[in-house]
């Protein structure tokens, strides 16, 4: 793990500090770009140095520091957290975003265990080291408490084919994220899920070329602006603690997934 500090910007009243993992690309980019411009200062993590600095440059004057992380390996993600206390004192919001589809198209007879192991160490294990470290700050630190965001997925809900490894970890999230919450409740601590659908990213160009269906056919999918989900984050990261949106859907308006199946 190593660190990048990017230029510093004075903000109005108290700085609010967030660690964003899967900061480098996709989702964990935008939602990175639109707290920055909020005036929220930021950890980016992720596993290239290099991605994580392209997106604290989209947004000239923020605070961010870039961290080279790895959240399947429990000691970068103790690294990453020591590494905002030092810079930050404090931890505000996690947002954890960090994860993979693994190989698709893959049917679950075929997926080789070491494929389906990347996909849970990075997905759920990931997501539960990084709200455990975060958990452990927030309720240490004074003022006490904090806010955990899991990015979920429509897949919480309901399957793609061949997707075994992906809808597994998403649903077990669900539990985390109920957990999570529940535990935290006497610290402050509130925990919410935002399951997104189609949203406009590298990793889901080919819903626009064509998906594989639950019929079997292969059929291009609406997709959504990613900057709308950027946008959903960030209000529910600037409620104040003492309310929550525990479950949020944001998906591509007429993407298949009501009736999906």
């Amino acid at each position: 793990m190593n660190t990048v500090r990017t230029t510093d910007k004075e903000t109005a009243g108290p700085a609010r500090i967030a660690v964003v993992t899967g900061a480098g690309s996709g989702i964990g980019r935008a939602v990175a770009v639109e707290l920055l411009r909020a005036g929220w200062s930021l950890a980016l993590a992720g596993r290239r140095t290099g991605t994580l600095e392209e997106t604290a440059a989209l947004v000239p004057g923020g605070d961010a520091l870039c961290v080279r992380a790895d959240v399947s390996r429990p000691e970068d993600v103790t690294a990453l957290f020591a590494a905002v206390r030092d810079r930050f004192g404090r931890l505000d919001l996690l947002f954890n975003n960090a994860g993979t589809f693994g190989p698709g198209g893959v049917p679950v007879e075929d997926l080789p265990y070491d494929a389906w192991r990347h996909v849970v160490d990075t997905n759920l294990n990931g997501a539960f080291l990084c709200a455990q470290a975060a958990y452990r700050q927030m309720k240490e630190q004074d003022p006490q408490g904090g806010r955990i965001i899991n990015n979920g997925s429509i897949s919480a809900h309901t399957p793609r084919p061949h997707s075994v490894a992906y809808t597994a970890t998403k649903h077990a999230l669900t539990g985390l994220t109920k957990s999570l919450s529940l535990d935290g409740r006497p610290y402050g601590i509130a925990v919410g899920q935002i399951d997104i659908g189609n949203a406009a990213t590298d990793m889901t160009a080919r819903m626009q070329t064509g998906a594989l269906q639950a019929n079997g056919e292969i059929a291009p999918e609406p997709v959504m602006d990613v900057a709308d989900v950027a946008r959903t984050v960030r209000h529910m990261a600037e409620l104040p603690l003492e309310a929550n949106v525990q479950f949020a859907t944001v998906m591509a308006t007429a993407m298949p997934y009501v009736g999906r199946g």
